[in-house]
């Protein structure tokens, strides 16, 4: 793997690439999560993985939980990729971090995302009105995102790792629960959404709440399984991704032409 910076780890460096797609990992997740989408991309896309702070090779960085400011960071790191068309792909905590980086360009004045692909996390201005996680203690805490699935098998059973673990996902989690959603304008880009048909933690009616957040296409998907059906259905969202991409729908912003709405149910297992 190759990083460009400490913000972005490229899997490949592909020289004949068109199309960059930037991946936003979930809380308590590192450049390892996307690992193995790169080899399931076409050629001609050009694979960023977001790395945070406090995580992989970050490790000794303290992990950030202002939304704000991991924001500011990274739009400017990212202002040396942005040579090519580009989309976002960001699940959870990842998907806010992609939405509001992408208002943040638009008002710097920089290229924003030919799409921006939400995955498992509601609307920012729908309020989530579950019981906040990073103030629980930590058996608690843990007691929780198992709920979740959100701790890898590995992890839960070696305390060590747990130990190390547990503040990187404390800090993740305050930066999502203490994040302030501040009304602009629409975005003009497509916002393609996808969720799981099971996930307990995030309802349909605050993932369809996108569709205010985009003046131009949008679209619900959904996928079998929970909050990470990323993981157990990785191929059939790369998939959709993919149809996306080659679709030429995604190429443009459309601000200007008439509004496309769709919601679909997505049954493959891939």
């Amino acid at each position: 793997m190759t990083q460009h910076n400490k913000w972005f780890v490229t899997p490949q460096i592909k020289s004949d690439a068109d199309t960059s797609i930037f991946l936003f990992p979930y809380a308590g997740g590192g450049p390892s999560v996307f690992s193995k989408w790169n080899a399931e991309l076409p050629v001609n896309v050009e694979t960023h993985i977001v790395h945070y702070p406090g995580r992989g090779s970050r490790h000794n960085e303290t992990p950030f939980t202002s939304l704000p400011a991991m924001v500011e960071k990274l739009s400017q790191a990212i202002q040396p990729l942005l040579d090519k068309p580009f989309v976002f792909f960001g699940h959870s905590m990842g998907a806010l971090i992609a939405f509001e980086l992408t208002r943040r360009l638009r008002q710097n004045g920089l290229p924003q995302p030919n799409a921006l692909f939400i995955s498992a996390c509601g609307a920012p201005q729908i309020l989530d009105l579950q019981s906040p996680l990073h103030t629980l203690p930590d058996d608690e805490f843990v007691t929780s995102l198992k709920k979740l699935n959100g701790i890898p098998l590995e992890v839960l059973q070696n305390k060590e790792m747990l130990n190390l673990f547990l503040p990187v996902l404390r800090a993740d989690f305050k930066l999502i629960e203490t994040y302030k959603y501040i009304h602009d304008e629409p975005l003009s880009l497509p916002i393609i959404v996808f969720g799981g048909l099971d996930d307990e933690r995030v309802s349909r009616e605050r993932l369809e709440g996108w569709a205010v957040q985009t003046s131009g296409r949008f679209e619900v998907t959904y996928f079998p399984g929970d909050h990470f059906f990323i993981n157990s259905e990785k191929e059939s969202v790369i998939e959709t991704i993919v149809s996306e991409l080659a679709s030429g729908q995604v190429s443009i912003p459309r601000k200007e032409q008439e509004r496309g709405y769709s919601t679909t149910s997505h049954l493959n297992n891939g």
